[in-house]
């Protein structure tokens, strides 16, 4: 069981965000596993018509991804509600939908992941299995705004290995203590 947020009292959801291919499901999965909470992958909540049109290398808009927004969001709540913390994926391009998931019932903190296009799209062009083509990969860069001043959440660089991201994701946020004790 998770400890509550010493900030809120309440449970904590760190959502692990930033453009598609930073290596959000390495690091989030990392952090679930360090923590002992549940992992979840945002992409499992879209919609099919939303997976449909990625997969043909159009790229989502506000309407498109409100709907999807609102799931992840109540899936955190839920959560929450159960006293569980938990460590999600969610590119949270933009402040509006990162101001949707901090509706969510739990204290939510964000995990920024920021690395090089280039880099990025290399990493991309090698994964197989996942319908987000590299040619969205500009659009999503495009879209991105990084957290601001007054949004509680942390930048780590992919510019390192996956099990350094984690630690330094751990060692930003204080839950370093809180990862060993798990």
């Amino acid at each position: 069981m998770s400890q509550p947020s010493p900030v809120s009292g309440r449970p904590t959801c760190l959502v692990v965000m930033g453009p598609s291919g930073t290596g959000k499901t390495t690091t989030a999965k990392g952090l679930a596993a360090r923590l002992g909470w549940r992992f979840a992958e945002a992409d499992e909540f879209h919609p099919p018509a939303n997976i449909e049109k990625m997969r043909e290398g159009v790229p989502l808009n506000d309407e498109d991804r409100a709907p999807w927004l609102a799931s992840i969001r109540d899936w955190i709540s839920e959560r929450a509600d159960a006293g569980a913390s938990v460590v999600i994926t969610c590119s949270a391009l933009k402040r509006r939908y990162r101001d949707t998931l901090r509706e969510a019932r739990s204290h939510v903190r964000f995990v920024e992941l920021e690395g090089d296009m280039d880099v990025i799209r290399e990493r991309m062009e090698k994964r197989r299995g996942h319908y987000m083509p590299p040619s969205l990969l500009a659009s999503q860069f495009a879209d991105f705004q990084p957290l601001e001043a007054d949004e509680e959440g942390v930048r780590v660089s992919v510019a390192q290995a996956p099990d350094a991201v984690v630690e330094d994701a751990l060692h930003r946020l204080g839950l370093e203590a809180q990862a060993s004790s798990a």
